[in-house]
């Protein structure tokens, strides 16, 4: 009983002469022939036979999912989650990741430098002798606008003041070149 599920004729591979293979079929013995034909209609045979169980197992699964109540969504998801799992676990998964980690981190500390910079060139601005006698001018026209209030306050206000204290000053020389 023999079923022939390949061809008993060689194909020639990219490349190979098909001429050489004819010619090494001619080379072989009439018993060297028989021999391979026997174990090639075993190899066939074979391969039936491991068909076969493996499409019992595939229905014998279908039949264990079916029972247990494993759709082919749920399928899915488990595949997609063990891919990912396979992924994630791969060496340049690994190494991409630490990468990333390892720029990002960077990246967070040159911000934080930038940061940093920027609050010391402000607080040397502010302890700058230029920024000591401006808000000592300001100051001084606070004093003078308003009265004996107790200094301090923040910049803003200070600025504020010294905004309206300016306005007021305007006011009052127009006033007094009116009524001269």
């Amino acid at each position: 009983m023999h079923h022939r599920l390949l061809r008993t004729d060689s194909i020639p591979e990219v490349g190979e002469d098909a001429a050489a293979t004819v010619g090494m079929a001619e080379t072989l013995s009439e018993e060297e022939q028989d021999e391979l034909r026997r174990e090639l209609a075993k190899v066939e045979e074979e391969i039936q036979t491991l068909s076969q169980v493996l499409a019992a197992k595939e229905k014998h699964l279908a039949e264990i999912k079916r029972k247990l109540g494993i759709n082919s969504l749920q399928e899915l998801k488990q595949n997609i989650t063990k891919s990912w799992q396979d992924v994630t676990s791969t060496a340049a998964y690994k190494r991409t990741s630490e990468t990333l980690s390892q720029a990002g981190q960077k990246a967070s500390a040159a911000f934080s430098t930038v940061g940093s910079v920027i609050t010391k060139k402000f607080e040397d601005v502010k302890n700058s002798p230029t920024f000591k006698s401006f808000e000592e001018k300001v100051e001084n026209l606070k004093s003078k606008v308003g009265g004996n209030k107790p200094a301090g306050g923040d910049f803003g206000e200070v600025l504020n003041s010294a905004a309206n204290a300016s306005a007021t000053e305007t006011i009052a020389e127009q006033t007094q070149e009116e009524t001269h």
